[in-house]
């Protein structure tokens, strides 16, 4: 089936219901969808060290795990030659697309690649590892032509990004400012590919799940899809062009030793356009040990959980299914 433009990655451009099995079971179905949401909190990055800047960010971090960056430093130019790539590559045939990490340093994945229970996510997805970048990128796709280059640019800017906000995290809970450079890097990017869907309420583009990140960067451009679980009720985000999406990861719930939460997060699908979005995960390196910041623990305030290497957390999360239930508690 020929994909037209506009629709990248989609084979059901032009279907008129949703097949038996793309549709979720009642229980996990999002149902209809409530209104964008506006009460995530935009933080201007213009200043970035700024107090306010810190207690902006501490707040959203606590109360909802999400929170938008706007004045972030990643040129409008850089993030739409970027989406520009993705678009591309998702109209490729998808024999060209097909790959996997066993042949290469990347994986695409159409919608019929994911299978829980005899049901398929509404979408389509590459990923790829990013660390260390010059010689990971040497492995990714070679088409489209511009796609190793354009990426790369991108995520060094994203690493700087990343850094920035880890940096105000690190003043916000009275850890030494760099605390985490040599604990973190991009390790994987994950990009999804969402076709329009005739009947959104029945399907699901990414189930409900935790990031095993420190943080994820998020780029939507401006067609919403992200839901945030908030006070046992899903919140739709509105998306922004000219903004970035942050959340905290598990890792970074570990290293807080609570005071910052992984907030649970899901993506819908829409009736009538394209969505794609772009995701970067800070994570700490595989040999890294993860445990809460000595600064942090106290008498009063005991450690909550037990340290633990990254790649062992990770290697528990795939046996689990869930990255959540992966977390060893004190």
């Amino acid at each position: 089936m020929e994909r037209p433009a506009g629709n990248y990655g989609s084979s059901w451009y032009d279907v008129e219901d949703v097949p038996s099995n793309y549709a979720f079971p009642e229980e996990d179905r999002p149902g209809e969808l409530p209104p964008v949401c506006n009460a995530l909190p935009i933080i201007d990055l213009g200043n970035a060290m700024d107090r306010d800047t810190v207690n902006h960010i501490m707040k959203a971090s606590q109360e909802y795990g999400f929170f938008q960056v706007i004045n972030h430093g990643v040129s409008d130019d850089m993030i739409q030659d970027t989406t520009n790539i993705f678009k591309e590559f998702f109209e490729l045939p998808e024999k060209a697309s097909s790959n996997s990490f066993g042949k290469s340093n990347w994986a695409y994945a159409s919608s019929t690649s994911f299978n829980k229970d005899g049901i398929h996510l509404w979408r389509e997805n590459i990923k790829h590892p990013c660390h260390p970048l010059k010689d990971c990128s040497q492995q990714w796709p070679q088409h489209p032509i511009r796609y190793r280059e354009v990426v790369s640019t991108y995520l060094t800017e994203i690493r700087t990004l990343g850094k920035t906000i880890l940096d105000l995290i690190c003043k916000g809970l009275g850890l030494e400012v760099g605390y985490f450079d040599r604990l973190s890097e991009i390790g994987l990017l994950n990009v999804n590919s969402y076709p329009p869907c005739p009947k959104p309420s029945l399907t699901l583009g990414i189930l409900r799940h935790h990031d095993p990140s420190l943080i994820t960067i998020l780029y939507q451009g401006n067609v919403p899809g992200l839901q945030v679980m908030k006070d046992e009720n899903w919140i739709a985000v509105g998306a922004m062009s000219n903004a970035f999406v942050v959340n905290i990861g598990n890792q970074l719930e570990i290293f807080s030793n609570g005071m910052l939460k992984s907030a649970e997060h899901r993506a819908v699908t829409n009736s009538s356009e394209a969505r794609l979005s772009i995701a970067a995960l800070i994570s700490p390196s595989p040999n890294c040990i993860v445990e809460p910041a000595q600064a942090l623990v106290t008498e009063l305030n005991p450690a909550r959980y037990k340290p633990t290497m990254y790649k062992e957390f990770v290697h528990r999360s795939a046996a689990f299914g869930n990255h959540t239930k992966a977390m060893q508690r004190a």
